[in-house]
């Protein structure tokens, strides 16, 4: 095979760069620089940049999606805890309000370390709850729930109905 030797000038930067890589691959620079300008000269090779770059952006896009939908998760589960919190909490006693705001600051804590180690678990609530939804039965997650984390003698017996959540809102 015949071939033509050229001089070109590169910047530094990129003359680094080559040898860096050719030292790791284990390949000339001349060859590395061949396959690059085959790729760069291939008439199809506009199509395969073309295909890796909408591959890339549909990979993006189901993750902005996934994104989107965790966040109206999000949103919604806290608006449906605040309504129902706000629903069912009674107004504190004047005498009382100091012992409140002591309880309040304890469970506040307690919600920071169980965060904490949930967090460090490294698993996602919302993912857990799509598993549980996508095993079976909602009721299946609530029971599971109910049996994983005792509920506070302060916490109400059940749910408001919504029409009690709409007039107090």
């Amino acid at each position: 095979m015949s071939r033509t030797r050229l001089n070109i000038f590169i910047e530094p930067e990129h003359a680094k760069r080559l040898d860096q890589l050719a030292v790791h691959k284990g390949v000339s620079k001349s060859a590395i620089i061949a396959a690059a300008l085959a790729s760069f000269l291939s008439p199809d090779g506009g199509d395969q940049r073309e295909a890796a770059m909408a591959k890339r952006l549909d990979r993006l896009s189901r993750q902005f999606d996934r994104l989107e939908r965790d966040q109206n998760i999000l949103i919604e589960t806290v608006a449906l805890y605040v309504r129902y919190f706000l629903t069912v909490s009674i107004p504190v006693p004047e005498g009382h309000q100091d012992a409140a705001r002591a309880q309040g600051r304890a469970r506040f804590a307690q919600f920071i370390e169980q965060l904490a180690r949930h967090l460090q678990r490294g698993r996602s609530l919302v993912r857990e709850v799509h598993e549980d939804l996508g095993a079976g039965s909602l009721a299946e997650a609530s029971a599971s729930a109910a049996t994983a984390s005792p509920a506070s003698s302060t916490a109400p017996a059940a749910e408001p109905r919504e029409a009690d959540v709409e007039s107090n809102a």
